[in-house]
């Protein structure tokens, strides 16, 4: 039987009102582009303190030589780029893009309330790879909402901080496909596929025929462009993926999803705080289902370099203690 989860209608975003601005894409399309969310200055600023947390491990990456921007010489990272471990989630430079003004005010607007938590997301750093014979990861269509939950429930975001075209890495989200998901879901299955393996509650994937499913019905395949310092926002019942660069641009983002305070009990909360305290990571939803992850392993092996604390630990603010659910609103 599928679980109905109705949020409180005071935090409910109202889609159908005309905003005149960014999030009229949000609610038609599943997706928008937030212009310079963050000044440019500060978004490079990012990208530099992303670069110097990867010298930190011992692992031969060299900023100016290519040829170490390959898998033995960088930290444990999946899908060309995307890293969760090492405790990431909460370095200081992370934390700073979270708590930058621009993004917070998109989410306040989304949501309607300053009152909001923040996932413990990670980074992604893609380098082009210097050897263009590599194999790419295959595609991994998804959205990150529990099939049996419908409704807009979650907003994710991507802080975007390097410049990115058609051919450069980043987002590819399947536009208008939010608009299907109540009736995907009555003529197709809700359960997690084996292939998939391990993954949190709210992930659900799709095959290139459920692919196939959301085209014949207009849902348009989409290379998200934006320059450094814009946010990209959608809805999380939006089928997306990512793609690795063909050019010669780096990608560099800090993954940041914010949900209302108001939707998490007071279990969700407690258990938010103590994962904070520890330093640990959670899915992209702030509020619950935090599937706390294992260790992950660096080359099929135990990473001897495994971290459990960010090098540089996060200045703790009240509005962060807050964003982080360790301190009440």
């Amino acid at each position: 039987m599928a679980l109905l989860f109705i949020m409180p209608h005071a935090i409910t975003p109202d889609t159908t009102t005309t905003y005149s601005d960014w999030r009229d894409d949000l609610y038609r399309n599943g997706f928008a582009v937030i212009k310079a969310a963050v000044p440019a200055g500060r978004a490079a600023s990012y990208v530099e303190s992303m670069t110097q947390w990867l010298e930190k491990f011992p692992l031969g990456f060299d900023r100016n030589d290519p040829n170490t921007w390959t898998e033995e010489h960088l930290p444990a990272n999946m899908k060309g780029g995307m890293y969760h471990g090492y405790s990431v989630s909460h370095e200081k430079f992370v934390w700073d893009a979270r708590l930058e003004p621009g993004v917070l005010d998109a989410f306040s607007k989304i949501w309607n309330t300053e009152e909001l938590l923040v996932s413990f997301d990670g980074i992604n750093m893609t380098l082009p790879l210097p050897d263009t014979s590599h194999p790419k990861p295959a595609r991994w269509p998804h959205q990150d909402q529990d099939s049996k939950i419908r409704g807009f429930q979650c907003a994710q975001g991507i802080i975007n901080l390097v410049d990115n075209g058609p051919n450069d890495g980043g987002l590819v989200v399947m536009k208008g496909s939010h608009k299907f998901n109540d009736e995907f879901f009555k003529t197709h299955s809700m359960e997690k596929k084996e292939i998939w393996g391990k993954v949190p509650d709210d992930w659900h994937g799709f095959d290139d025929e459920e692919v196939k499913w959301f085209e014949d019905r207009g849902c348009e395949i989409i290379k998200v462009c934006c320059a450094g310092g814009d946010l990209i926002v959608w809805d999380s019942r939006t089928v997306h993926y990512n793609v690795l660069p063909e050019g010669q641009e780096t990608r560099a983002v800090v993954y940041a999803c914010y949900t209302p305070a108001a939707l998490a009990s007071a279990e969700d909360l407690e258990k938010k705080k103590e994962i904070f305290e520890k330093r640990e990571r959670t899915t992209h939803w702030p509020h619950r289902n935090f599937w706390r992850a294992t260790e992950i392993l660096r080359l099929g092996k135990k990473d001897p370099y495994h971290r459990d604390r960010p090098f540089d630990e996060p200045v703790l603010s009240e509005k962060l203690l807050k964003l982080a659910g360790a301190m009440p609103y």
